[in-house]
């Protein structure tokens, strides 16, 4: 059994290239949820619908989030009345989050709405949101030193606002999903996908239990770092580790992560910093990182499961 920390993009990618080296019935990815938001009155997941979509070979490509062959007929109407369209939500995935909000106001869980979301899309690996309970990850902007949703910065302000803070307000409250610590406990190896490690990873660690569950089998986890020569080929990490005063590296990375992950699988590009990394008290493995295709993803995946070995 395989156990996957995912945030979006990055770990939809890692994940499409797990399912072609293992049985998808023997995955379970643990995604984060702190960047959830409530838009129209409906539920948004979106780093669940991400790797849902993703595995499901419906992810618009170019995005690498959203749907392909997205209509957007919903929102140019809304724009009509001037209405809030600065997070846009396409015609057919509008349904998901409609079936959630429905599903939600009906008594299930969010994981009970998100196992239903997925069988409908014909997926058979198991996909947990790290928590039931509302948990929201907040930037503080270092300008003003007001505090916004990661949504509002992420998207609204395109990430581009200096950062003096990240919070996950509920963290403290929350429980895990049930499922997400019997997974980990039973995993063969636990992969911290290549997700940014301030608001992907950061949110599941803040549940309490988890960071717990996640260091009594750090000889069976590897994380792979997002970071490749000091800049995140996706989204904000290496500016969010920048602001925070973290070095923005694969040795800032480990750093993050050798409390619980015993490997860090680093670039090709990277193959110098590998004693910085081990003297962080990770073992450094050098590979392609770069999932460009899906042969790729799946040797980065075959990496991953070897590291441990």
């Amino acid at each position: 059994m395989i156990t996957c920390l995912a945030g979006g993009v990055g770990a939809a990618k890692f994940l499409s290239g797990l399912v072609q080296i293992v049985p998808p019935e023997e995955i379970t990815a643990v995604v984060n949820t702190g960047d959830d938001i409530v838009l129209h009155g409906l539920r948004v997941s979106p780093d669940l619908d991400t790797v849902t979509y993703t595995l499901a070979g419906a992810v618009n490509p170019d995005t690498g989030w959203g749907l392909a062959g997205e209509s957007w007929a919903a929102m140019e109407s809304l724009d009509r009345y001037s209405g809030q369209t600065w997070f846009r939500l396409g015609d057919r995935d509008l349904a998901t989050h409609m079936y959630r909000t429905q599903r939600l106001a009906e008594g299930a869980t969010l994981a009970e709405a998100t196992a239903e979301i997925t069988r409908a899309w014909g997926l058979a690996l198991r996909l947990l949101p790290m928590s039931n309970d509302r948990v929201e990850t907040n930037i503080t902007l270092r300008a003003t030193d007001s505090t916004i949703s990661f949504q509002e910065w992420f998207v609204g302000q395109r990430h581009a606002t200096a950062v003096s803070a990240v919070s996950f307000e509920g963290a403290a409250a929350a429980r895990p999903a049930p499922g997400v610590l019997e997974a980990i406990d039973t995993a063969d190896v636990v992969v911290v996908c290549p997700s940014n490690p301030i608001v992907s990873i950061g949110p599941l660690l803040e549940v309490p239990g988890l960071s717990d569950a996640l260091a009594a089998r750090r000889d069976r986890c590897v994380a792979i770092s997002p970071i490749i020569a000091g800049k995140a080929l996706k989204g904000p990490a290496d500016t969010l580790m920048t602001d925070l005063g973290h070095e923005p590296s694969v040795v800032g990375v480990a750093r993050l992560y050798a409390k619980f992950a015993s490997v860090l699988i680093v670039d090709d590009a990277d193959s110098g910093l590998s004693a910085a990394v081990e003297a962080e008290g990770m073992r450094c493995v050098v590979a392609p990182t770069v999932m460009t295709d899906a042969p790729a993803a799946a040797e980065l995946a075959r990496r991953a499961l070897a590291a441990t070995a």
